[in-house]
Formats: C-alpha cells, structure tokens, sequence
C-alpha cells in the first residue's frame, strides 16, 4: 500500500514477471534469438531513471529476493498478477511459464495472482494443459502472445478459428480475464502481429470476457482508443506507457494518457509495472504526483484526480480479478464504479 498526503493507494501489480533469460537457458542452435531477446528488453529496461537499473547480469536472471523485495517491501505493491510468457523455441525451460511462477506464488501465499497462457496452435493437447492448469492453480486470467514462433510459424491471431476454441473453453473454465500484448515489439518478433484489429472481433464475439490489451497497442495508440470505445469489455493495460513513457518522454506521456482517459477512460484502465524490465516503486511514486505539464495542447483531455489515480493503481484491477480491497482504500461511490464497462467521458468546455 501508499500513502501520500493522507491518501491511502491500494496498489494492484496488474503485468509483471519471474523470468530466466540466462544463457545456461538458451536452446542450442537458437543463442541468437535468446540473446537478441533480453538484450531488446533490455534496452527498454534503460528508458527508466538511471538510479533504477540494473547489470546485465542480474536483468538476465534476478532472484526471488530481488522480486519479493521490488514489489512488497520497496514498490508498495499489494498484489502482483503473474503473466507468463513461454517462448521455449528459445529457452529451454520456457522464458518465464505457469510452473516456474507458480513456485514462487505457492511460497508467499496472498501476494500474487497465477494467470497461465494457451497458443492455439498446441490444439487438443493445449486445451488439455488449459484445463489442467486452471485445476491445479486456480487461474482466473491468461497472457496470449500473438506473435510468437512456433515450428516455423511465426503468429497467430485472436480470429483464427483455433483461437476461438480456446476462447470458449476459457468461458468453460471460468477465465474471464484475458490479457494479450498488442505494444512495442521485440526482436526478433514481428511488428506486424501485434496489431489490434483482432482484438475487435475477439470482443464483440466474446462479450462475457475482459479483454485487457496489454501496452494499449502503442505504437497504435489511435487504433487502439478507437476500438476500445465501441468495445465495453476492451481495457487498457498500462505496462510499457508508464514505465516506458512517464520518465524518459514525459509529453508523450501525457498524450497517450489523455487519449486514453478521454476515449477508454479511467475506469477501464490498469497499471503494471512490467517488472523485471522496470521496478514499480518509482512508477507508483511518480504516478501518484504525475498530471499534464502545463500548454493548451492537453486542455481538451479528462483532469486526473485522486480517484482516477485509485482506480488505476489498483482498484480497477482489483474488480476484474474479485480482490479485497481494505475499505481505507476504498472509493465513495459517487467517484463511480472502478472497472465499470462504460468508462469514458466527455470533457466539459470552461
């Protein structure tokens, strides 16, 4: 939890990871991949305060130490959803799976959420694994990577015919909540399969689920807020556009967080630190005190108040993911109902 000038933040860690990029993990025959992977999101890592970053070293492969100590004892964060990421075309254990998560989750009991992943092109045998991990885990959320390779093959969509089975079996399950990065690409990705559209026809098809867009499309941005308003179900995950914008282009920043505020609005909008490629406590901290430099050019975007900063740090997610929250952090209802389908506004003219 925060506090800041009597204000209490519940705050829910919505995207971040436990992962192993370390070379004794690469695959042999594809080190390049591997290495051209984290070294990418490395470079991300970079666009954070220079007091924050780490050594190659320990980016490559931090410890559970390091994780419980960023998140709960430094980063003020109540609870943190695990999203995995496989990529076992490149890394031999997988780059940061269900397993590996859920042994650091079963060891600190309350801190974290286990979500799990499904690729429509393991068929039978994925849904299989899908039912299987919900059994064993109770997982109430799923991270898709649509363009990751897979036996030559390197994407997939949200409309693909094998998609739909899976989204249908997540309905089955009870899995409401799924989460897909459409963002920045990294190498040696394709741009090109991280492109929203699919997420349009998913949401309409699938109107029981949440479809929260990790990244929020950029660099799409327009495409994104445009599809996220016709689409109730459509949130924006804002892990990249905090971490990646709020320090190092601070006016962009506050562009892409006035289009979203205007188009999605601040009760489909939730914060995610994307930890390890940057730690919360500076993104928690700085948000809490961020709002539009000043210039004309953001007078025609929604004012962020202290319920807007709630809703987004923590209580939005926190209603997707049905998390108790302690009534000090609590909203008084006429701020409105965080993760409230219909969350947009208009601006009123002075």
């Amino acid at each position: 939890m925060y506090e800041k000038d009597g204000e209490k933040y519940f705050v829910v860690d919505a995207h971040m990871h436990y992962w192993n990029a370390a070379p004794d993990n690469w695959v042999p025959g594809a080190e390049q991949f591997a290495k051209g992977w984290i070294e990418c999101f490395y470079a991300y890592h970079g666009l954070g305060p220079e007091h924050t970053r780490w050594p190659l070293e320990k980016y490559m492969k931090y410890s559970e130490q390091d994780t419980m100590h960023d998140l709960f004892e430094t980063g003020h964060v109540d609870v943190a959803i695990m999203q995995p990421t496989y990529l076992k075309e490149w890394y031999t254990e997988g780059f940061n799976t269900t397993e590996r998560n859920a042994r650091l989750a079963e060891k600190h009991p309350g801190r974290f959420v286990l979500n799990t992943r499904w690729d429509p092109r393991e068929g039978d045998a994925g849904l299989k694994t899908l039912a299987d991990n919900v059994a064993r885990w109770g997982c109430r959320g799923v991270k898709l990577y649509t363009a990751e390779w897979r036996e030559g093959s390197r994407g997939w969509k949200l409309t693909d015919p094998e998609a739909y089975r899976y989204l249908e079996k997540c309905q089955e399950l009870g899995i409401k909540n799924i989460h897909i990065h459409k963002g920045p690409t990294i190498w040696p990705l394709d741009k090109d399969a991280f492109d929203v559209s699919d997420v349009d026809h998913a949401a309409t098809d699938f109107p029981a689920l949440n479809f929260i867009v990790e990244h929020v499309g950029l660099p799409r941005i327009e495409d994104f807020c445009f599809m996220a308003t016709q689409e109730p179900n459509v949130y924006a995950g804002l892990s990249v556009v905090i971490g990646g914008l709020m320090h190092a282009r601070p006016r962009f920043f506050a562009k892409v967080m006035g289009e979203l505020l205007f188009w999605v609005g601040e009760d489909k909008m939730t914060f995610g630190s994307d930890y390890g490629i940057w730690e919360p406590q500076w993104q928690v901290e700085g948000f809490v005190d961020w709002d539009y430099p000043a210039g004309e050019e953001y007078d025609d975007f929604p004012r962020v108040t202290t319920a807007t900063r709630k809703k987004i740090l923590g209580l939005n997610a926190a209603a997707l993911y049905d998390i108790p929250v302690p009534a000090e952090c609590r909203l008084p209802a006429e701020a409105g109902t965080p993760a409230a389908a219909e969350g947009a506004q208009l601006v009123e003219s002075t």
